[in-house]
C-alpha cells in the first residue's frame, strides 16, 4: 500500500470516529472536537485494532459465536440486550456485501470480554462494531498481537493492548527456547522422530531398538534425554511392538497355508489384517514426507526445524494405535481358533461404543465372515457342505440312508459364532438336511426349484457374496423362506409319492390289530399251529396262513404294496415256549419311510403287538370256553340215576365255572375296549391332527413319536408300569389256565354223560330179555353204577378244587392290578379303573383302594 492509500485510510478512519463520537455524545459537543483528548484516544485505539492480527482458536462458525454472546447476555440478566443483539445479528447476517462475518463477531466478543471492567466516558458499545465494519471495508494491514502490561495510566486493570513488536522479542524468545532444548538433549528431535517411524515399521533405528527380553522397543539408556521425551518415545514405539506381533502372525499363517489348521476363515482374517496394514503403510509414507518439511516460522531469520515433532506424531498415530492394538488383541485371541469360533471371538470385540472401533471391527468382520456366509448360502440353497478345514458349525458323518436325517448332520456348538442364534442355526441345519434327504433318500430333484425361488422372494440374491456380516435380518429371511419352501416340498413328497399316511394306517390295522375280521380269522386258523412247541412250527406255513387270512378278509382290498410289506416274524424262543409266545407280525418300512419307522420304533411296535396279541388270545380263549359251555348245559335228567349228592356237586361245579367265566369276561372286555378305543383310536386321531399341522419332517417325527409314546404309556408298557404290567400278564395266564380246566371239565362231563346213557341203555335191554334175572346179576349191575357214581364224584370234586384255586389266584392278582391303577401317572388309566370297578365291588374288598 503506497503513502497516498495509507493517507486515505487514515482520513476515512478519522472521519468514522468523529461521526461515531458525534452520534454517541450529542449532548457534549466537546467530545466530538478533533483535537480533544477523548477523540485522540478513540482514534488511537481504532488504529491499534485495525493494525493488529487476532488469531482465533475456534472454528469459523458465526452462528455458534452469536449464540454464545446471546447466552452470556441472558445469564447476566440482560434479556433485553440479548434480544436486541439477536435482532442486530440477524440483520447483519442477511447482508451480502460483508465478507468474513464470523471474524467480525469473534472480534466483538474478544474486545468485549477484554474491556468488560473498564469504565470510561467513551461508549465503546457503539464505537467498536462500526470500527470493525470500517476495517472490513478499508482492508487489513496487520502485524503481531502481543499482550503487555498496561503502561499507560488510562489503560489499566489488565487490559489487552494491541501493539507492534519493534524489538522482535518473540523471535528472540523462540531462539532461546531452541538453544535450551539442544542443551538438554544429546539427540535432536528429528533423529528421534525418524527412529520412531522406523520402529513403527518394525525396523530398528539408530537409538531405538527392539529388546526381546522386554518384548518392546526401548531407547538407549546412555543417551541424555528428558524423561518426558523418553516416555513419549516409549509410548509411540508401542505401535511398533504391536505391528511386529500382527505381521508375525500373518507371516506364520502364510507359511502354513497348506496345513489343515488354517482354514478359509483364517486366510480371510489374514487378508483383512493385510488390508488394514496397507492403509497403515500409506500413513507412514505420509509421515515420512511430513518429517522432512520445515516448521513454518514467524521470522525468516529463525532456524528452521522439521515439521513432524514427537508431539505431532502422537496426534497422527493416535487412531492407528487404537486399530493396531485391536488387531494385536485379535491375533492373540484367534491364534488357536478357526472357522466359526474365530468369527465369534472377533464379533465380541465389535460390541463397542466407540464409533471408530465399531466401524473398524465391522469392516474387518465383513472380510472374515465372507467364507462362513458362503458356506451358509451353499448349505441352505444347495445342500452342499464344503468344509475341508472343519470350520462350519454343521458337521456331517457317513451313515446309512435310514439314519441320514437323525445322525447324518449335527451342530458343532464350538464353531457356532455368537452373532448366529441357536434357533437360527437349527433352522439352517434343518434346511440343508432336508435338501440332502430329498436328494439321497427320496431321489427327488424338485427341491432345486424351491430353493431357487427362495432367494428372489426375500429380495436377496442366490449368487456368491449375496450377503455378509451385519445382514442378520437378510440371512434369517433367506433361511426362513428357503426352509418353508423346501420343507413343504419334502412333506408333499412323503405324503403323496411315498404315501406316509397310508403306511401309518396299515401299521395300525395289522400290527396294532385294528382290522378286526382279519385278526379274528388269523387267530382261528393259526391257533392249532401255535399250540405246538415253538421249535416245531414252520414260518413258511404261518406265512401261508397269513396269506389265507388276508384273502378271506377285507384286507384283500388294500394296496398290494402294503400287503407285500406285511410278514410273519418268529422271535427267539426258549425251551418250553409255544408258538403263541414267538409268533408276531412285522412291517417292512423301506427308504425313506424307515427314517420314521426305525429299528427302535419297530421294536416298540413289536412290544405293542405282542401285548395286543396276548389280549386277543385271552379273549379268543374265553370265547372258545363259552362256545364249549353254551351247547353243553347239562340238564338234571341226564343224571337221574346218579345220587343226589353227585347231582348237587355237578351243579355247583358248573355254576362256579360259569361265574368265574363271567368275571374274567368282564375284565377282558373292558380292558380290550379301553385299549382299542381309549388308547389306539384317540391316539390315532391326535396323530392325524398333528400330521395336518406339521411344517417339516422334524414336526412329523415328533408327532409320530408322541403317538407311539402315548400308546406305550397308556397300554401299561412304559418303564414306570412294569409292576402292573407283570400283574396283568399273570391274570392273562390264569385266564388261559381257566380255559384249559373248563375244556377238561366239559369233556369229562360229556364222557360221564355218555357212559351213564350207555349203562341205562344196557339195563333196559337186559331187563327185557331176562325177566327172571338172578340176584347175583342184579348186584353186579348195582356195583357198576356205584363205581360210576364214585368216579363222577371224584372228578367233579377235583375240578371244583382246581377252579377254586384258579378263582382265588385270579381274584388276588386282579385286585392287585386294579389297586395299582389309581396311582399310575397317566390319567387315562384312571378311567380304566372306573370301568373295571364301576360298582365299587373291589373297593369294598380292599378298603385301601
Amino acid at each position: 500500500m503506497d503513502e497516498e492509500d495509507q493517507q486515505k485510510v487514515a482520513d476515512l478512519v478519522r472521519e468514522l470516529v468523529l461521526r461515531l463520537l458525534s452520534q454517541n455524545h450529542t449532548s457534549d459537543s466537546k467530545t466530538a472536537i478533533p483535537n480533544s483528548q477523548e477523540f485522540q484516544k478513540s482514534l488511537r485505539y481504532a488504529f491499534r485494532i485495525l493494525s493488529s492480527r487476532l488469531t482465533p482458536s475456534v472454528a469459523p462458525d458465526a452462528a455458534a459465536i452469536a449464540e454464545s454472546i446471546k447466552r452470556r447476555l441472558a445469564t447476566q440478566g440482560r434479556s433485553a440486550e440479548a434480544l436486541t443483539f439477536a435482532d442486530l445479528y440477524s440483520k447483519f447476517a442477511s447482508k451480502s456485501g460483508v465478507n468474513n462475518k464470523w471474524a467480525v463477531i469473534y472480534l466483538l466478543k474478544i474486545i468485549s470480554e477484554d474491556r468488560k471492567n473498564l469504565k470510561t466516558q467513551l461508549d465503546t458499545s457503539v464505537l467498536l462494531p462500526n470500527l470493525v465494519l470500517a476495517e472490513d471495508e478499508s482492508g487489513k494491514d496487520s502485524r503481531i498481537l502481543h499482550s503487555h502490561a498496561a503502561q499507560d495510566k488510562s489503560w489499566n486493570n489488565g487490559a489487552l493492548l494491541v501493539t507492534k513488536d519493534p524489538d522482535n522479542r518473540r523471535d528472540i524468545a523462540f531462539r532461546e527456547f531452541v538453544n535450551l532444548v539442544k542443551e538438554e538433549n544429546e539427540v535432536s528431535e528429528e533423529v528421534l522422530v525418524r527412529d520412531v517411524l522406523y520402529a513403527c515399521q518394525g525396523v530398528d533405528g539408530k537409538y531405538v531398538k527392539f529388546d526381546n527380553n522386554l518384548d518392546g522397543y526401548v531407547l538407549s539408556q546412555l543417551l541424555k534425554v528428558p524423561r518426558a521425551t523418553t516416555t513419549m518415545v516409549h509410548r509411540l514405539c508401542e505401535l511398533g511392538r504391536l505391528f511386529k506381533k500382527v505381521t508375525g502372525y500373518i507371516s506364520q499363517i502364510t507359511e502354513r497355508l497348506t496345513a489343515d489348521d488354517v482354514g478359509t476363515v483364517g486366510q480371510a482374517f489374514c487378508a483383512a489384517l493385510q488390508d488394514e496394514l496397507t492403509e497403515y503403510y500409506k500413513l507412514l509414507a505420509v509421515l515420512e514426507v511430513q518429517s522432512s518439511n520445515p516448521i513454518p516460522l514467524v521470522s525468516e531469520s529463525a532456524s528452521s526445524l522439521n515439521y513432524l515433532s514427537l508431539r505431532r506424531l502422537v496426534v497422527w498415530l493416535a487412531e492407528p494405535m487404537v486399530k493396531m492394538r485391536l488387531m494385536a488383541d485379535l491375533v492373540d485371541k484367534c491364534r488357536v481358533l478357526r472357522g466359526g469360533a474365530m468369527t465369534g471371538t472377533i464379533h465380541l470385540h465389535a460390541q463397542h461404543g466407540d464409533p471408530l472401533v465399531h466401524e473398524f471391527m465391522g469392516r474387518l468382520l465383513q472380510r472374515v465372515c465372507s467364507p462362513l456366509y458362503e458356506m451358509v448360502r451353499r448349505w441352505v440353497l444347495e445342500g452342499e457342505l464344503e468344509d475341508i478345514f472343519t470350520e462350519f458349525f454343521i458337521v456331517s458323518q457317513p451313515v446309512k440312508a435310514e439314519s441320514l436325517w437323525r445322525e447324518g448332520y449335527r451342530l458343532h456348538a464350538a464353531m457356532l459364532p455368537s452373532f448366529i442364534s441357536p434357533s437360527l442355526a437349527q433352522r439352517i441345519l434343518r434346511t440343508g438336511k432336508s435338501i440332502n434327504f430329498l436328494r439321497v433318500c427320496c431321489e427327488d430333484s424338485g427341491w432345486s426349484n424351491a430353493a431357487t425361488e427362495a432367494a428372489p422372494a426375500t429380495g436377496a440374491t442366490a449368487r456368491r457374496g449375496g450377503f455378509g456380516y451385519g445382514e442378520t435380518d437378510a440371512l434369517e429371511s433367506l433361511v426362513d423362506e428357503a426352509a418353508k419352501r423346501i420343507d413343504e416340498h419334502l412333506l408333499n413328497v412323503m405324503y403323496k409319492r411315498y404315501k406316509f399316511k397310508e403306511h401309518c394306517l396299515a401299521i395300525k390295522r395289522y400290527l396294532l390289530l385294528g382290522q378286526g375280521d382279519f385278526v379274528q380269522y388269523l387267530m382261528d386258523i393259526v391257533g392249532p399251529e401255535l399250540s405246538e412247541p415253538a421249535n416245531t412250527i414252520s414260518s413258511f406255513k404261518l406265512a401261508g396262513l397269513l396269506e389265507t387270512a388276508i384273502r378271506a378278509s377285507n384286507a384283500q382290498y388294500d394296496d398290494p404294496d402294503i400287503l407285500d410289506r406285511l410278514r410273519v416274524k418268529i422271535m427267539l424262543h426258549e425251551s418250553g415256549d409255544r408258538g403263541w409266545d414267538v409268533f408276531s407280525l412285522e412291517y417292512d418300512a423301506r427308504v425313506p419311510l424307515d427314517t420314521v419307522f426305525t429299528e427302535s420304533v419297530m421294536s416298540r411296535y413289536l412290544r405293542i403287538f405282542n401285548f395286543l396279541w396276548k389280549l386277543r388270545r385271552v379273549e379268543h380263549a374265553l370265547i372258545g370256553a363259552w362256545k364249549t359251555m353254551k351247547p353243553n348245559c347239562i340238564t338234571s335228567h341226564s343224571f337221574t340215576k346218579l345220587q343226589n349228592t353227585v347231582k348237587l356237586q355237578l351243579v355247583s361245579t358248573l355254576r362256579r365255572c360259569q361265574v368265574l367265566w363271567v368275571e374274567m369276561n368282564h375284565f377282558v372286555s373292558n380292558l380290550q375296549y379301553y385299549i382299542m378305543f381309549e388308547v389306539l383310536e384317540v391316539s390315532w386321531s391326535n396323530f392325524l391332527n398333528e400330521m395336518e399341522v406339521a411344517k417339516d419332517l422334524d414336526d412329523l417325527l415328533a408327532a409320530h413319536e408322541k403317538y407311539l409314546h402315548s400308546i406305550v404309556e397308556k397300554s401299561l408298557l412304559g418303564e414306570r408300569s412294569q409292576s402292573i404290567y407283570k400283574s396283568l400278564f399273570i391274570v392273562f395266564d390264569l385266564i388261559l389256565r381257566f380255559r384249559s380246566h373248563a375244556d377238561r371239565l366239559y369233556e369229562g362231563i360229556i364222557e360221564l354223560q355218555s357212559r351213564i346213557m350207555e349203562s341205562s341203555f344196557q339195563d333196559q335191554n337186559k331187563s327185557r330179555k331176562q325177566i327172571n334175572k338172578s340176584v347175583e346179576h342184579e348186584s353186579w349191575i348195582a356195583d357198576g353204577r356205584k363205581a360210576l357214581t364214585q368216579r363222577a364224584g371224584e372228578f367233579l370234586q377235583s375240578m371244583e378244587q382246581n377252579l377254586n384255586v384258579i378263582a382265588e389266584e385270579y381274584s388276588s392278582f386282579q385286585e392287585e392290578f386294579i389297586s395299582q391303577l389309581p396311582v399310575q401317572q397317566h390319567v387315562d388309566l384312571k378311567f380304566l379303573f372306573f370301568r373295571l370297578d364301576f360298582n365299587e365291588f373291589y373297593g369294598r374288598l380292599r378298603p385301601g383302594i
